[in-house]
Order: structure tokens, then sequence, then C-alpha cells
């Protein structure tokens, strides 16, 4: 009813940036917090309670002062890599494509820190006092030996998941440059002309605020005038109508690639303003 709303702003394809160092540079940082995570997350919670599972009901009895201590670790560590995995979602850049380039990265240096933190935090569980039995005779089952396990289970678990991130991060970086590299050849060779619009359809997208719009626009080419289908977010007084004009900025050979902005002197601009505002009733 009142359409979908994105997080993020529009990315101008001729401002599109690679991300930078400080993309990588925040990782390491996370990386580390994610690790105080996993170690202290292990130790100080699951050891206790994988042993609560197993044959030790007392673990969190008056011995468990280290425990707590951990715990409370495990907390400030948390908070810290949270902290930078945000910063992390907006070191691709201020776009959606940027933002979720940095929402993978930001995935994958948590699930490579805790594979990391956990993994060396493997020789510190503690034992249980029996192994295949509860005390004090009752057998394990099935959940048991995973339980038992589990120092072993959640660093690969976490490994394997950073494996895949990475190559899901590497083949955004691709996608990514590669649309940089047509964006920034269009604007350093593209031809700048004024289109008309003629057709226009709210995507019931709402990006910062700002209306994405299908429009139908037809501009002139040095072989006669061209029509093209394509998309254009826009301030809501900017909101493109038919019969406005619009800058369009194409390739000349390949007229296809387009890239399509309001054109501040056309005074026709915002007069679609009705068409993408909710329903009242």
């Amino acid at each position: 009813m009142f359409g979908t709303f994105e997080f993020g702003l529009p990315g101008d394809p001729r401002q599109a940036r690679r991300p930078g160092l400080r993309l990588w540079l925040l990782g390491v940082p996370t990386t580390l917090a994610w690790a105080a995570v996993g170690w202290s997350g292990a130790l100080g919670l699951l050891d206790g309670f994988r042993l609560m599972s197993l044959n030790r009901v007392d673990a969190w009895g008056p011995d468990a002062g280290p425990a707590v201590s951990l715990v409370l670790f495990f907390s400030v560590s948390i908070t810290v890599a949270s902290s930078l995995g945000f910063a992390m979602l907006w070191g691709g850049g201020m776009s959606l494509r940027g933002m979720g380039i940095g929402f993978r990265a930001s995935s994958l240096a948590a699930s490579l820190g805790i594979a990391l933190g956990s993994g060396v935090a493997i020789p510190s569980w503690t034992p249980p006092e029996a192994v295949g039995k509860r005390l004090p005779s009752e057998p394990w089952t099935e959940v048991d030996w995973i339980v038992y396990y589990e120092p072993y289970l959640v660093p690969a678990v976490a490994g394997v998941t950073a494996l895949v991130m990475i190559m899901v991060l590497g083949r955004a970086f691709v996608t990514k440059a590669e649309a940089d590299d047509r964006a920034q050849a269009l604007a350093q060779t593209g031809r700048q002309v004024l289109g008309e619009v003629l057709g226009v359809e709210f995507t019931n997208i709402w990006v910062m605020g700002n209306p994405r719009f299908t429009v139908q626009v037809r501009f002139p080419t040095d072989d006669g005038e061209r029509t093209v289908i394509t998309t254009m977010i826009t301030p809501p007084l900017q909101a493109p109508a038919r019969g406005s004009t619009v800058k369009v900025t194409y390739d000349p050979r390949n007229p296809d690639s387009v890239q399509v902005d309001p054109d501040p002197a056309d005074r026709a601009a915002g007069g679609n303003f009705g068409a993408f505002l909710p329903p009242l009733f």
C-alpha cells in the first residue's frame, strides 16, 4: 500500500567509487573483534552449556568465576564488533550497490573472525568428566555426541561460511568493478542531450525518501531519434512527468546504454507528484 523503502542513497554511476582502502582497513579490526567474540563466546558460554548438557550439571557453580569474566568480555567484544560491522556497511560507498558490498564484507569479517577465535579456543575447552555416558551411567545420544564435538564444529561451520562469503564478495567486487568501468566510460565518452519523457511509471520503491521511476525517454542521436526504457531516482519535486525533459547521457556506439537525470531547467518536472503519493484510504 505504501510502497517499498530501501535503505541507501541512489547511486550515481558517474560518481561511483570502487570500495577503497577504508573497507579493508575496517575489515582488519572488525575481524579481530569478531575473533575475540568467537574465543570468549566459546569458552565463556558454549563451554559451560556443553558441560551441563553432557554430564556436569554444576558447571556454573561456585567455581565459575573465570567463565563469568569471559561472559563480560564477550559482551564488550560483541558490542565493538557489531559497531565496526555497521561501519563496514557504509565502507563500500553511499549507494545501494556499495552498501551491498559493505554488508557482504562485514559478514565475511564476522564469519572469519569467529572461525579464527573459536579455532584458537579449541585446546581450552573443558573436557567432560566422562565420555560416552552421563553420570553415573546413562549413555549419550546422537545429540550428545554432536555437542561433544562442538569445539570443532563451531570453527568449521564459521570457516565454511567464510569461504562462501569470500566467493560471494569476490563476485560482487567483479560485478561492481565492471559496472563502474561502464559508468566511467559513459561519463567520459558519452554525449549528453535533452530527451523527452514519453511515459512514467512509479515502481513503488523509495530510496532514502526519493521515488524510483521507470521512464520511457525519446532523445536525438546521430542516427536519428531513439526511444529507451530505463529507471531513474529523483527527489519528489523533480519527479518526471509525461512531456517533461530530462538529461540523457548515452554511448554513441551503444545508444541503449544511457543515464537519465532530471533537467533542473524543466518547469514541468514535479508535475507527476501525485502519481507516487500513497493512497490516503
